[in-house]
């Protein structure tokens, strides 16, 4: 894909098979469908920097990289807290993101693409236990879970939040019974993120740089010193404004053809931001641990959140953009599971967002 390229993300239904790690899908909320079987993230790493509880799964993208072996089959992870206090303006200690990557030839999957149908399998279809390593996972959140219920020992969890969770909510009617405890609702509503890419806008002649106000005054004739520099103060707010809202101006005319777009894939390009606000700079962005720079990849847009059912009428899960970068040589590690970097971007405080929740 190059670098201007850009690809929107919509959400969509889809029959569960068809969002299961063989068919390498792209979607949002339920269980992650892990790529790469083996060492998958601990509990430890899944959990949010703030709260130290364990972070709900957001989504995931199927990413490959043309032309590049080691990366032939590719999938970037999103997790995010679901505690709403955690989410601090412009902090990013709420969310992560990891890579996995596999080469064509791998020990669990085909060399040829999957099925277009329904393959008859032998999976767990609620992905209980991953194929081929046989790590159990939370029953809870489908992260690596290896502790049991001391009753049943049929079920196991990530930790003792998920346990508790699970045993207030089901398990506690249902343990050791013959029908299997389900899920709680700590997972978001489950899609297939489906793709298309971007029509390029029509510019007229001058673009977009004819709506910039320039702001200018003459403050010679001030009495003093003092009053002079309160002027400049009061230039500099009124051009800080004036350069936050023309950016978030631009970000609704841009999203206004395709509103529904919860997603923005265009790797080596650059974000959509929302405002002038927070904008990072190249040293804002850390290397990877291979030394390589990361460079921008896809960001998650402000309208997923109206899928999530996380609106509340105190605090609430929110973000204005959530922009991830990733290594650009898109490395190899011991660690299957490469943790990338989350660059959290939300609205100014006298923005309202380009959607209204339902």
């Amino acid at each position: 894909m190059c670098s201007s390229e850009v690809v929107l993300g919509f959400l969509d239904d889809a029959e569960p098979w068809r969002l299961r790690s063989p068919q390498f899908p792209s979607k949002v909320g339920g269980k992650p469908a892990w790529l790469c079987q083996r060492g998958p993230p601990s509990l430890s790493r899944l959990e949010c920097e703030t709260c130290r509880l364990p972070m709900a799964f957001l989504l995931q993208v199927y990413a490959p990289i043309s032309g590049q072996d080691r990366s032939f089959h590719r999938t970037l992870f999103v997790f995010c807290c679901k505690t709403a206090e955690c989410y601090a303006h412009n902090d990013n200690q709420c969310v992560k993101v990891f890579r996995s990557q596999l080469p064509r030839r791998n020990e669990f999957y085909s060399y040829e693409p999957p099925p277009e149908d329904e393959p008859p399998t032998d999976l767990d279809p609620d992905q209980r236990v991953l194929p081929v390593s046989g790590v159990k996972l939370c029953w809870v959140c489908g992260c690596p879970g290896n502790k049991a219920c001391s009753r049943c020992h049929a079920v196991t969890y990530c930790g003792k939040h998920h346990q508790t969770l699970h045993w207030k909510h089901v398990h506690k009617k249902e343990c050791g019974g013959p029908k299997e405890p389900e899920a709680s609702g700590f997972l978001f509503p489950e899609f297939e993120l489906l793709t298309e890419a971007e029509e390029e806008e029509d510019r007229g002649e001058g673009g977009e740089e004819n709506d910039e106000t320039a702001v200018v005054d003459d403050s010679a004739d001030c009495s003093s010193l003092v009053e002079m520099l309160a002027e400049t103060d009061l230039e500099e707010m009124a051009m800080h404004e004036t350069e936050d809202n023309k950016l978030f101006q631009r970000f609704k005319k841009k999203i206004a053809p395709e509103p529904q777009q919860v997603l923005r894939y265009s790797r080596g390009g650059s974000p959509l931001w929302v405002s002038s606000q927070r904008i990072p700079s190249d040293p804002d962005i850390p290397a990877c641990k291979c030394g390589a720079k990361r460079t921008f990849e896809f960001q998650v847009m402000p309208q997923l959140l109206n899928s999530l059912r996380v609106d509340s009428t105190g605090a609430s899960i929110d973000w204005g953009t959530l922009a991830i970068y990733t290594c650009s040589v898109s490395c190899n590690h011991d660690d299957q599971y490469c943790l990338e970097f989350i660059w959290k971007q939300d609205f100014s405080s006298d923005q309202q967002g380009p959607i209204e929740r339902p």
